[in-house]
């Protein structure tokens, strides 16, 4: 796989009929009468362009009338039921509410010898109950909503005050943001952009992509900052472009640093959430989040020139990734940084009028276990080493296998003389379909799968040759830099 690298509420139920009471009834408001249909608001027919209930709207202000029991109301439409009045537009028209929901209401009778004293002891009790649980709300209420305005419950808490869980994304994010960093890279010329790393060590060394600081290898300038806002000018300490992997290190460094604690990448299951940290197009210390969709997948990544090209078994994952996120972590539930993001398949439509591509939900991320022997190498030496097998390979896209060439790079033996390839036998015009039992379906495959390798690994290969399949055990050699 070739890519780019990126640089509602519920309705109030039915009010209770009012108590009993010997005073005579006040005057009915004005084009009211008895038995009419219920006011605009009111819970119990709410009208179809209604989005919300306000508290009391529609209520009559009379005394309750002394010839009670009332004659019951008219029938009501149901709440939702007329599939799309009041509620509709929230997704509750058609009877979405239940067909409970659908009844119409009516106060029965009270029996005999019960009526008026059982009435008032029902009221009374719920009454004591609810001055039990919520009597301090209810005098807050009360005395805020003494002039008649509108009334605001706030939480006890504030957003900075709640404490987030571990293994929640918030509190993942809120630990390792401080130890992500955007890194801004210009050549001596000006051209440059942005990406992103994170802390490696305590020494001030970050961990980002090669094609994020590319441009400021030689003689270029360089800095990344925190997410507290203090910048750092920065160094370039090694580079790989083969694993797409470089290390920057941090002039005058402080001596507080965090280092992200670095999970084991072998150990990911397809499903597993993931959470990335990057700056896609400039946009510092986003945090997006998915889960691995894929493994070993294999990924031919070019700078966009196609003269280079990195190859990773990378892990593939949906959190969006977008140009700015390359180099900075992709993180497990724990917070355990699993991979580097490095590169996006993606249509070919531009975002924010930059005309670069944007996510689609196909990211892909060197795996840590690799990136972090890469680091280490880079660090130790300021060159990266590759293990190799000592052949040329054809880098056509196919579903049969990489085929050893005919013929080497720059006229030179497809197969060296003495190397691991030689002393397993193998030959021109050989496929390899399997390195251990890892499927080779191409000679950019086999790469990324050597590559996951470190110099010195004895694999078992998998090749056919004259229509037969043969194995053979290799033991892998090394190649040092980039050339």
């Amino acid at each position: 796989m070739s890519t780019e690298n990126e640089g509602t509420a519920v309705p109030p139920a039915p009010s209770a009929p009012p108590p009993p009471g010997d005073a005579p009834a006040a005057s009915a408001p004005q084009g009211a009468h008895p038995g009419s249909a219920p006011a605009a608001g009111d819970p119990y027919g709410p009208p179809a362009a209604q989005a919300h209930h306000d508290a009391g709207a529609g209520e009559s202000s009379s005394a309750p009338d002394p010839s009670w029991p009332p004659p019951p109301p008219p029938s009501t439409p149901a709440y939702g039921g007329d599939g799309g009045a009041g509620h509709g537009a929230a997704g509750h028209g058609g009877g979405g509410w239940g067909a409970g929901w659908g009844t119409t209401h009516q106060q029965p009778a009270p029996k005999n010898g019960r009526g008026r004293g059982g009435l008032v002891a029902a009221v009374l009790v719920a009454a004591l109950v609810a001055g039990g649980l919520g009597g301090g709300l209810g005098y807050t209420l009360a005395r805020e909503n003494d002039g008649g305005g509108s009334t605001t419950v706030s939480s006890s808490t504030s957003g900075g005050n709640v404490k987030r869980d571990p293994g929640t994304v918030a509190a993942v994010a809120a630990a390792a943001l401080p130890s992500t960093v955007t890194i801004e890279a210009a050549s001596s010329s000006g051209e440059g952009g942005t990406g992103t790393g994170f802390v490696f060590d305590k020494q001030g060394h970050i961990v980002t992509n090669n094609h994020v600081v590319a441009d400021a290898v030689d003689g270029g300038n360089l800095s990344a900052t925190f997410p507290n806002g203090k910048k750092y000018e920065a160094e370039v300490v090694g580079n790989a472009q083969g694993y797409d992997v470089a290390v920057i290190k941090l002039k005058n460094a402080p001596s507080d640093l965090k280092p992200l604690t670095l999970g084991n990448s072998d150990d990911v299951a397809v499903g597993d959430s993931t959470i990335a940290i990057g700056a896609p197009f400039g946009l510092s210390n986003t945090v997006t989040t998915g889960i691995i969709s894929a493994k070993n997948r294999p990924v031919a990544s070019s700078d966009g020139t196609g003269s280079k090209a990195s190859y990773m078994s990378a892990l593939q994952t949906d959190a969006s990734i977008n140009p700015g996120n390359s180099g900075g972590p992709l993180l497990d539930a724990q917070g355990n940084v699993i991979g580097i993001n490095s590169a996006i398949q993606s249509t070919s439509n531009g975002g924010f009028g930059t005309g670069q591509a944007g996510s689609i939900g196909l990211g892909f991320a060197i795996p840590i276990n690799q990136a972090k022997y890469v680091a280490q190498e880079l660090i130790r030496t300021g060159k990266p080493v590759y293990a190799k097998i000592g052949a040329s390979v054809s880098l056509e896209d196919t579903t049969n296998g990489a085929k050893i060439t005919e013929q080497g790079v720059g006229g030179t033996e497809p197969v060296d003389p003495g190397g691991p390839a030689d002393k397993a036998g193998l030959k021109p015009g050989d496929v390899i379909t399997k390195l251990d039992d890892r499927v080779i379906d191409s000679g950019p495959t086999l790469i990324g799968e050597i590559w996951t390798h470190k110099p010195g690994d004895e694999v078992t290969i998998t090749y056919e040759r004259g229509g037969k399949e043969h194995t053979t055990e290799l033991t892998l050699g090394s190649r040092v830099g980039d050339s």
